[in-house]
């Protein structure tokens, strides 16, 4: 967009100076210089090229004054240029490992799968998208993971691709000793992590880039492991501003669980009964302002997913700004061509006009 400065605007009849340098020329053509009895012979002699172009000088100036008044009344092209602004959140999975995530009560595309591959396919949609969720391509993610010991895979971070590699090796434990279901220090310790991420993540205007601060938690039992008390955990995270959603992952009643093979190689699967403490995740959820939910099947699993996308939605602000090239100092672009400031044009004619006025187009008063 192309217009003037407000204050000098004012400025462009100046242009109409420009025929002043017209008249000039015109007065001096009709100037007697010197006398001769009878202009015939040198009528008869022609006209050279310089003689043709006497008007060039005052031309130039005519063009040079108009320019330059153009140039005073400070034409400027505006170029919008906008900014995001983006305030997201901060999101911590807290992931149950323990023997009882093989339990087999999953199932994708007609294949048997067990608790830990629902988790791992389900939450990579949810962070990079697919499976009718978007992705939080602008949050900071990290991923805790916890059996009898809590563990951190990964840091809270934009490298979704490193985060998501992680999820993916994630697997049961199978070490006896190992094996356990310490709720309290897996939140103790995401909580932890969230804390940190939130203290360094000011900038330097003040403002705070993350808007939010959630835990997902992930556990198919009950807490039976761990220094750190499940609620006190939960009031920790509400201390910080942090909220939970508690995900109880598992079906109702018994749910099938691979028991080993038999001696002909084929895997014995047993039902086994299901137990979850949804009494204590209720109440760690409703502790910090989150939420409860049970998933027990891989569709009401991505259903939680969604709510939760919908719950700790990332903030985006637009601020738009404008920038103004100056035409008269500064060099422009017209149809990617490049044109010279048109200070410089103003100086090119009046340097041609006295050249010429000075060499082959000099005039004797």
């Amino acid at each position: 967009m192309t217009s003037f400065q407000l204050l000098a605007w004012w400025l462009l009849p100046l242009v109409i100076l420009a025929p002043l340098g017209a008249w000039r020329f015109v007065a001096l053509r009709r100037r007697v210089r010197i006398g001769f009895s009878s202009t015939a012979l040198a009528a008869a002699a022609g006209t050279t090229i310089f003689v043709r172009v006497r008007w060039l000088p005052a031309a130039l100036r005519c063009c040079a004054i108009a320019l330059l008044a153009i140039c005073l009344a400070r034409p400027v092209i505006a170029n919008s240029q906008t900014k995001v602004f983006v305030e997201g959140a901060a999101i911590q999975f807290v992931v149950d490992r323990s023997g009882s995530m093989r339990a087999l009560d999953f199932e994708f595309a007609g294949t048997k799968s067990n608790r830990i591959e629902a988790i791992k396919r389900v939450g990579g949609a949810f962070i990079r998208g697919g499976e009718g969720l978007l992705g939080r391509p602008d949050d900071l993610i990290g991923l805790v993971v916890f059996a009898r010991f809590a563990d951190s895979l990964s840091p809270l971070t934009l490298d979704h691709g490193y985060l998501v590699d992680a999820l993916n090796q994630l697997a049961p434990s199978s070490d006896q000793t190992e094996d356990g279901t310490a709720i309290g220090d897996g939140v103790a310790l995401g909580v932890d992590r969230l804390k940190d991420a939130m203290s360094n993540a000011k900038t330097g205007d003040g403002r705070q880039p993350i808007r939010s601060a959630a835990i997902i938690l992930m556990t198919d039992g009950e807490n039976n492991a761990g220094d750190v008390d499940p609620r006190v955990a939960a009031d920790l995270a509400a201390s910080f501003g942090i909220k939970i959603y508690a995900i109880g992952v598992g079906t109702r009643g018994m749910a099938p669980f691979p028991m080993g093979v038999d001696p002909f190689g084929r895997q014995i699967i047993r039902n086994v009964p299901v137990s979850i403490d949804e009494e204590l995740l209720t109440d760690m959820a409703k502790r910090t302002g989150g939420a409860y939910f049970r998933a027990t099947d891989t569709e009401s699993l991505q259903s939680i997913y969604e709510q939760i996308d919908q719950m700790e939605k990332t903030t985006t602000e637009q601020r738009q700004s404008l920038h103004f090239t100056d035409l008269a100092v500064a060099s422009f672009r017209v149809r990617g061509v490049s044109v010279p400031p048109l200070l410089v044009g103003v100086v090119v004619l009046l340097g041609i006009e006295l050249l010429l006025v000075c060499t082959r187009l000099r005039s004797v008063n």
